[in-house]
């Protein structure tokens, strides 16, 4: 979640770690900071808030200049959101951001025995220890690997030495960190977003690595002191991708790429025999037909994206497939084994729940294929194969393309396990793949006529509750319709399989309550026609039924207060087009009410704590 920005190079380092701060915002924050070593002592500044409210006070009471500097913009966790707790934390000659949990902060701290502690942070205690290193003559390479030997728990743990000025060192353990490197200038940061104004050329660092940068280049270790093996890679978008392009919102332009988010993730994927072919895939077709459980582990909006691929896999395939929450997923004992493939969703690839689930998964020697956004990141570097998105940045904290991207990518998995099983022919998977390959110019579509969706989220800008219902691929795309509306609009949501509605939910129902319903597209006829009793139901209770069903539909359009016409597609590839009315809509009730919808309140884009 938190924010790390360094620079060391020629340029001010100040204004560069304060840009690459900017760039990181979308990942949630509620404080940021800056250090510098400057004449054989730590300048810093620190400020809660936004990260204008530290610009205010260097503008105030200016940093002085230099080429080397660190920043952090911190999610509270240890302490609240206040100046003192905010990072850099300052020990004396040492300068620290961090970002993760020290599970044993306590225990270090009374090591720390006398020591003043200003702050009411876990991280302070790291400052303090590196501190007493170098100043028992250590280097600052030598103390941060002595240091992170003490820590327990997730961490990356950048520091700068005032005595040693033209150094940053820096540890990591289940937390991100990327390396930029440009023309006689580097950069450490969370994100590659943070210095891809500056380079597009970056080094992904393992598990348990320590990096050191110097005017000279960079080094990296392990804990222990020995080589370690780093990779090269080269960012294949560039800062004009990160820009709002003249939308008001991240978001609402992110909602805009999605026609462009899913064709190039379709880019590719056949082969001149007209097999689908996922080269990122490396495990081998006969391992896969040895699976006999696929198990989808994901958080969130990725966790629904999961549902519908269950539905998709199972279809397909026949193989049973089972779809946990990540954050629960080790803790209630999985019956996973080697004929077990786990299917990981992660949008940035740095999902604390979601890398503590492949890890538990692959000490059981499951297969784990992931499916991620971000080119370098811990989770697909630690599965066994990865299908990359190819949706581009999403700075929007609210997943929008993410979400089609992976469904897309799901779809894809589903398909090729289809094909290595021999479960679905040739023309078969042609016929779907050709399907998938119309849905951007079907989700354009969507997007050149959402006025009515727009006057729609005006028009209920009052409402404090709001329900979503769906049978089948629709019962996923209700719960992420509630929750893009939990998220940026702060008023209670729900989601329901529809089916359930006479079980307790009905209860809610009221006179003029909004009530959205995903009706499944005409070949599901006897699914439909219970999504169509459903919506009678609670229309006859007073609710405002805004009904979602594929054009031509009219018997949906007749018990709909607001219809919302979607292209006719099938019912498994239907949650591609369903999802973005309710994308807008909650976009556009936020705008309304006057939220901030990149950054909605307590949340982070990348949770990388669990």
């Amino acid at each position: 979640m938190c924010g790390i920005v360094g620079y060391l190079g020629t340029r001010d380092g100040l204004d560069v770690v304060l840009s690459g701060l900017r760039r990181l915002e979308y990942r949630g924050y509620d404080s940021a900071g800056i250090a510098m070593p400057h004449d054989g002592q730590i300048a810093w500044r620190k400020r809660a808030g936004k990260i204008a409210n530290l610009a205010d006070a260097i503008e105030q009471d200016p940093l002085p200049q230099g080429a080397v500097a660190i920043g952090h913009t911190r999610w509270a966790t240890h302490g609240a959101p206040t100046d003192a707790n905010s990072h850099p934390h300052v020990a004396q000659r040492v300068a620290i951001v961090h970002n993760g949990i020290i599970e044993n902060h306590d225990a270090l701290r009374a090591e720390l025995n006398g020591v003043e502690f200003s702050s009411e942070t876990d991280s302070e205690v790291a400052a303090h220890l590196l501190n007493k290193e170098v100043d028992g003559g250590a280097s600052l390479v030598d103390a941060i690997r002595t240091v992170a030997a003490k820590l327990e728990g997730a961490f990356t743990l950048v520091a700068v030495d005032a005595q040693d000025p033209d150094r940053i060192v820096a540890a990591r353990r289940n937390s991100p960190l990327v390396v930029g490197k440009g023309d006689g200038e580097y950069f450490l940061a969370s994100d590659v977003a943070a210095f891809i104004a500056h380079t597009r050329e970056a080094v992904e660092l393992g598990q348990d690595q320590i990096v050191e940068i110097t005017p000279d280049g960079v080094n990296v270790t392990t804990f222990d002191g020995g080589p370690a093996e780093t990779k090269d890679f080269h960012v294949d978008w560039d800062l004009e991708a990160a820009q709002k392009q003249g939308f008001d919102w991240y978001m609402r332009k992110e909602i805009f790429e999605q026609p462009t988010a899913v064709a190039d993730t379709l880019l590719g994927r056949l082969n001149d025999r007209g097999e689908l072919v996922l080269d990122e895939l490396r495990i081998s077709p006969e391992t896969l037909r040895r699976i006999n459980k696929v198990v989808i582990v994901a958080c969130g909006t990725s966790f629904y994206a999961g549902l519908v691929a269950k539905y998709a896999i199972e279809h397909w395939t026949r193989i049973p497939c089972e779809v946990e929450l990540a954050s629960e997923f080790r803790y209630r004992d999985p019956i996973v084994d080697p004929m077990t493939l786990v299917v990981t969703i992660s949008q940035s690839g740095e999902t604390a729940d979601t890398l503590m689930a492949i890890r538990h998964a692959r000490e059981q020697h499951a297969k784990v294929v992931a499916i991620c956004n971000t080119n370098g990141a811990t989770i697909p570097r630690e599965s066994d194969a990865v299908i990359y998105t190819h949706a581009g940045p999403e700075i929007g904290v609210a997943s929008t393309k993410g979400f089609t991207t992976q469904l897309v990518a799901c779809y894809l998995l589903g398909l090729y396990l289809a094909q290595v099983r021999g479960m679905k022919y040739g023309d078969e998977i042609a016929a779907l793949l050709g399907e998938l390959e119309r849905m951007p110019a079907a989700i354009q579509g969507l997007l050149d006529n959402s006025q009515p969706v727009l006057d729609l989220a005006a028009e209920l800008a009052d409402a404090t509750s709001v329900l979503f219902l769906g049978r089948h691929v629709g019962y996923p795309v209700a719960l992420e319709g509630a929750l893009k509306l939990k998220e940026l609009a702060y008023i209670h949501a729900e989601g329901f399989a529809a089916g359930e509605l006479k079980h307790g939910p009905i209860a809610l129902v009221s006179d003029e309550l909004p009530v959205f319903v995903i009706v499944p597209p005409r070949g599901r006829d006897q699914l439909r026609d219970k999504v169509i009793s459903n919506i009678a139901e609670v229309r006859a209770r007073g609710a405002r039924t805004i009904v979602l069903a594929e054009a031509g539909d009219e018997e949906a359009r007749a018990v709909a207060s607001n219809f919302i016409e979607l292209p006719k597609v099938s019912t498994l590839l239907q949650p591609l087009l369903a999802v973005v009315p309710l994308q807008l809509f909650a976009c556009e009730l936020a705008t309304v009410k006057g939220h901030d919808v990149d950054q909605p309140r307590n949340l982070a884009k990348s949770v990388t704590v669990e």
